[in-house]
């Protein structure tokens, strides 16, 4: 699928703390990746569900998850960035499976791109899928024709994602299935780093109360709970490295 959220990844400090919290806190296991010995895959249930690098210090980036969504020229994506206002911070940079490339859209919020081989059961937006992104940003509408123009939503060519509304979100759409959500109203001037624009990585459990409780005992922070608008329990949390990521009840 061209254009749609393909996988995402820790940029992290140190990759045993990682898998320590990590497989304390969600009840992943860890196998050794194809793209070196810095990096590692997270399994839940048999699935792969996230990436692990222990590149944060050498790549002098922020430790942070990011999203990653799949181009066919990952040098034409970071062009169209580029002449769109964007940034470009990371690359491209070529590994064994592909090429990549890190960057910010025009309101800040971080963002990977990837030309190369894909993991096929790894579908963001599927009802059991592992993870499903939100972007808050400044205007959703604003932020749709961005990415559009740099990933080809809503275009004429074969395989591309549409772009539809609902409940006052922009959503990203492929065969039916919700990929990914724009929500408007963040601020890049705002105090609270939760509400400065930023893509949110939700992984669902099946147990959210028992979840941050987990994550209280193994060094992390609950900053915010709630609830998702169908009434899913959601907590935001932050990891002992200070990565934001959020987990969201089953319904």
């Amino acid at each position: 699928m061209i254009g749609a959220p393909c996988w995402v990844s820790l940029m992290a400090r140190d990759l045993d703390a990682s898998h320590a919290f990590y497989g304390a806190v969600l009840g992943w296991e860890f196998r050794v990746g194809q793209l070196g010995d810095e990096f590692s895959v997270a399994v839940h249930d048999g699935g792969p569900v996230a990436g692990i690098g222990a590149l944060a210090p050498r790549l002098k980036v922020a430790v942070a998850w990011t999203p990653y969504f799949a181009t066919p020229d990952v040098d034409v994506a970071a062009a169209r960035i580029r002449e769109r206002s964007g940034t470009v911070a990371v690359g491209p940079l070529s590994f064994s499976l592909g090429r990549g490339a890190l960057a910010a859209d025009r309101d800040g919020a971080v963002f990977g791109i990837w030309e190369g081989a894909l993991l096929p059961d790894w579908q963001s937006g599927r009802k059991d899928a592992p993870a499903w992104l939100l972007l808050r940003t400044r205007n959703a509408f604003d932020s749709a024709i961005f990415y559009g123009q740099v990933l080809d939503w809503a275009s004429d060519r074969p395989g591309c994602c549409d772009v539809g509304y609902e409940n006052d979100e922009v959503v990203l759409i492929n065969q039916g299935h919700v990929l990914a959500r724009l929500r408007s109203g963040a601020s890049g001037a705002a105090p609270d780093p939760l509400r400065r624009p930023r893509w949110e990585v939700h992984f669902q459990v099946e147990d959210v109360p028992g979840t941050t409780r987990a994550v209280r005992r193994h060094g992390g922070t609950v900053v915010e709970r709630g609830t998702t608008p169908d009434g899913a329990e959601e907590a935001v949390i932050r990891d002992p490295d200070g990565a934001l990521f959020t987990v969201t009840g089953r319904v």
